[in-house]
């Protein structure tokens, strides 16, 4: 059995939850996706265009079947840094290179590059190879790249 989830709901008051998804930040950018669950079970997406799901947001089919929205964990480099300007400075070089980017005032977060690998140990910074939920940042007008 198929379910077909057209909706987000923006002010989710609660209720049944069917089921959970789990996809990565790429996964997340698909507005128009098919998945199959581990049970077996399709779903589909059918969201508005440009539609970028975030860790916790709840789906809902017309039938009124709810998914919720899971990070799933995968392969990152978390970026860690002696000064917070360090951090800020290794942020406006990513930045400028039009990564994809998680954004705290402790770590930065991206997908694996040697290239950016090697320039971030340049600066001196820590790196750790990690299995984590990713987060990117979403862009000033609210869309990633």
């Amino acid at each position: 059995m198929a379910v077909t989830l057209t909706q987000r709901l923006t002010a989710y008051a609660g209720g049944a939850i069917q089921q959970t998804l789990s996809l990565t930040a790429e996964e997340r950018t698909r507005s128009r996706h098919r998945f199959d669950m581990p049970d077996g079970q399709v779903v589909f997406l059918q969201l508005p265009r440009g539609t970028v799901l975030q860790n916790g947001d709840v789906l809902q089919s017309d039938d009124g079947q709810r998914v919720q929205i899971i990070s799933k964990a995968e392969p990152v480099l978390t970026v860690q840094a002696e000064t917070p300007l360090a951090l800020l400075q290794a942020a406006y070089h990513l930045g400028n290179r039009h990564v994809p980017l998680e954004i705290t005032s402790a770590y930065l977060r991206l997908s694996p590059d040697p290239v950016l690998r090697d320039l971030l140990q340049h600066r001196g910074l820590q790196i750790t190879e990690e299995m984590q939920p990713f987060q990117p940042e979403m862009g000033a007008y609210g869309h990633s790249h």
